[in-house]
């Protein structure tokens, strides 16, 4: 019979029991992190090895600048599956962000302030997702489908399906310009995957989404506000994703609202990957960019290899597929210890 883990278990690295044909297999899903990084490691000699190009400074550059809105995203989605839920809204509220940030540019307005209101209608998205979750008890699964569809739609509604473009010069500083010969966009991702780490590791707040996310009731026993905690970490996925469509929109030059469409299966994935459970209470931002990282390489190796575009999608698939069958089976082990 499985067992919920108790608010003092949920935390990475805690003790479990198990049975010890199953030691190796856990110690090594303890290290996921550790894991991830030499198999990506290893995949990279691989790709290196089926093609000159894969190494070179430019493909480098390039597959570096275009993770970034998936990276930035994937900080947020680990945040949110650590406690213990789920949102498919990120590729709309990245569209949406992208195109709001264009229209408010285009309609007068200076570049700070359309980037603080999109950052401001961003965040109000992430509350309603919370609220909606929390308060109404819709299922996050539905709940963000639901926001998916909505904000892809504004977003179509608002250019009428077209690209916004034309936007100010100053504009594409973040996406176009050069710090140390990459764009300012690569150093923003550091900085809020370092930030989003360190804040879930170390503080007291953020550490409260592992209590919430491992035993929601124990949690409230506890008195911890899981309401807001939840409503927190939807808020904090939303604003990411707004920072991600405002980050392409400054490569691009354009608010395009057909941006991010399928981009939420990479990230889940991509987290998951990174020891991310579906579960909640596991996870941690690092891993969920290791996890894009890889993500990354594997889909730009196919790319060198001529292997159809289309073939990503499905590569995807079988690693989100693969990883949480993995991690189902080693928590249905641990039920029986």
């Amino acid at each position: 019979m499985d067992q919920k883990p108790s608010v003092a278990s949920a935390r990475p690295g805690a003790p479990v029991r198990i049975h010890s044909g199953m030691g190796s297999l856990v110690k090594l899903l303890r290290m996921r992190e550790v894991l991830l990084f030499a198999v990506t490691v290893a995949l990279s000699l691989a790709i290196s090895r089926m093609t000159p190009y894969f190494l070179t400074a430019g493909n480098l550059k390039a597959m570096l600048i275009g993770m970034v809105p998936t990276a930035i995203i994937a900080v947020g989605m680990a945040i949110v599956l650590v406690g213990g839920g789920l949102d498919l809204s990120v590729g709309s509220v990245m569209a949406l962000s992208g195109t709001v940030a264009g229209l408010l540019m285009l309609k007068g307005a200076s570049i700070w302030l359309a980037l603080m209101l999109t950052l401001i209608s961003g965040a109000l998205i992430g509350l309603a997702n919370g609220l909606v979750i929390t308060r109404i008890r819709v299922n996050p699964l539905i709940a963000t489908l639901g926001m998916m569809t909505i904000a892809r739609g504004i977003a179509f509604v608002a250019t009428e399906g077209f690209s916004v473009s034309g936007l100010p010069e100053g504009f594409a500083y973040w996406g176009q310009g050069s710090v140390l010969q990459v764009p300012p966009m690569v150093f923003v991702m550091a900085a809020l995957v370092i930030a989003g780490d360190l804040a879930l590791r170390k503080t007291k707040v953020m550490r409260e989404v592992y209590y919430v996310g491992g035993n929601e009731r124990a949690a409230l026993l506890s008195g911890i506000p899981v309401n807001r905690v939840k409503v927190t970490t939807y808020m904090i996925s939303a604003v990411l994703a707004a920072v991600a469509g405002i980050m392409l929109a400054s490569r691009l030059m354009s608010g395009t609202p057909t941006a991010g469409i399928g981009l939420e299966l990479n990230v889940i994935a991509a987290a998951v990957l990174g020891g991310a459970s579906l579960v909640g209470g596991e996870g941690s931002v690092l891993g969920a960019f290791l996890g894009t990282v890889f993500m990354t390489i594997l889909g730009n190796s196919m790319i060198l290899l001529a292997v159809s575009i289309y073939w990503q999608g499905v590569a995807s698939g079988l690693v989100l597929i693969t990883v949480v069958g993995i991690d189902m089976f080693v928590r249905t082990r641990r039920g029986e210890a």
